[in-house]
């Protein structure tokens, strides 16, 4: 949720946010109605209550005569008292659901507009030119013996695949160079649980827009996650933490669930865009004030992961329109992908601001020793798709595959042969 007393200084900055997004400014004015109903049903209800107690205490000090006619006054108030409170609870509910309504407030400075109308920050490194006809990744993850779609397909469905022999390999060792170096940067690893409670998984931000993605177990009523942000931002729920010592970051290396709503069509071919992949996702709680560096630093932390892995890519700053609900900005880095001729996202990071821990209630104590909201941010360190970019960009003529040297000593060759 977006801070209201943000929202009553500055309803024209959040307006301005609303539409970068594409979004309906109209909702904006919908919070601060249901905002001022809200304070006028508390104090209404808060001077009833101050009303009946006085009165109570005047019963106790009433002669016997008096005592009649204060009791029934008494009796008026009580029922007055109950009915403000039920209005007073009624306009909870509407400020609650209004609130949840609105996106996060777009930091300035991300750009407006789309999906396309990203900015690009910078390119590092530059695209092969190769001297043969290359190869897909799925072709190459054929003749390597490495992917399975076809048996992916006949046991779980389309977009399902088989990671086999070094294939395996080459995933676990992603995930685990990614925990190696989130360990080295003062990250605690954490294995989460993918299924979460309803609280949890709306308090993220992935009940709104995006909860067409995402694969729900009615019978239980839980929720199989797309990132382990979810589980990690779910686990201080509720809690005051002390960040005096600096902020609180977490890796969660986890399966991850996407349904793909909305995406039939769009890259079937192999495992770019598929219902199940392994990922490790670095978590960060922090105060406000430091989330703009640490949004900087987690962006520098995935760039060393892949250069690790030596693929040509970008840096884009994403346009509000692209953003999800929870994020005030976000920066993608985008790897090259030759058969496609154009970047593919490997990564992204989130400055999710203040905006889930208030959902979620997680707080932190400042100089004061007073309450205050935490800020969250989130960021991918390694996952399947990487896979993708590793094979298409180290491809050899001879339909062989060179290991990126960071990685070899997970793989245990650095070279990977067809097989046929």
């Amino acid at each position: 949720m977006i801070d209201l007393r943000f929202l009553r200084e500055n309803p024209d900055v959040v307006r301005a946010s609303q539409r970068a997004r594409g979004e309906d400014p109209a909702l904006v004015d919908a919070l601060l109605a249901a905002d001022v109903a809200r304070r006028a049903a508390v104090a209404n209800a808060d001077g009833l209550r101050a009303e009946h107690k006085a009165l109570g205490k005047k019963v106790g000090k009433a002669s016997p005569e008096e005592r009649p006619a204060l009791l029934a006054q008494g009796q008026e108030y009580s029922a007055k008292v109950k009915e403000a409170e039920a209005a007073e609870n009624a306009a909870d509910a509407v400020l609650d659901a209004a609130q949840r309504a609105l996106s996060n407030v777009v930091q300035e400075g991300a750009p407006a507009g789309g999906e396309d109308d990203y900015l690009v920050l910078d390119h590092i490194g530059t695209p092969r030119e190769f001297d043969f006809q290359p190869k897909d990744h799925l072709e190459l993850g054929e003749s390597l013996g490495i992917i399975d779609m076809e048996r992916g397909a006949k046991v779980s469905g389309a977009r399902f695949y088989f990671l086999t022999g070094y294939g395996a390999l080459l995933q676990l060792g992603l995930l685990q160079l990614a925990a190696q170096k989130a360990t080295a940067n003062g990250f605690t690893m954490m294995i989460p649980p993918v299924l979460v409670r309803p609280e949890i998984m709306a308090g993220t931000g992935f009940l709104g827009q995006h909860s067409a993605e995402i694969y729900h177990l009615e019978e239980d009523d839980l929720y199989l996650v797309g990132t382990s942000e979810v589980p990690l931002a779910g686990y201080h729920s509720g809690e005051i933490l002390d960040l005096a010592e600096g902020a609180k970051r977490y890796a969660g290396w986890s399966s991850c669930f996407r349904r793909e709503a909305g995406s039939y069509g769009k890259d079937t071919r192999g495992i770019i865009r598929v219902h199940q992949f392994d990922k490790v996702e670095m978590f960060v709680y922090t105060r406000p004030e430091d989330a703009d560096a640490e949004h900087l630093r987690l962006l520098a932390w995935e760039q060393e992961m892949l250069a690790a892995v030596e693929v040509p890519y970008r840096v884009i700053d994403v346009a509000a329109g692209d953003l999800g609900s929870s994020a005030a900005r976000k920066f993608d880095c985008e790897a090259w992908v030759p058969t496609q001729q154009t970047y593919r996202e490997l990564t992204s990071t989130s400055n999710c601001t203040t905006f889930q821990a208030r959902r979620l209630n997680v707080r932190y104590r400042d100089e004061n020793n007073k309450p205050q909201t935490a800020a969250t941010l989130n960021g991918t360190l390694a996952t399947t798709r990487w896979i993708v970019a590793i094979l298409e960009n180290h491809q050899q003529a001879d339909g062989s595959v060179r290991v990126p040297a960071a990685l070899v000593p997970f793989v245990g060759t650095e070279v990977l042969k067809p097989i046929r």
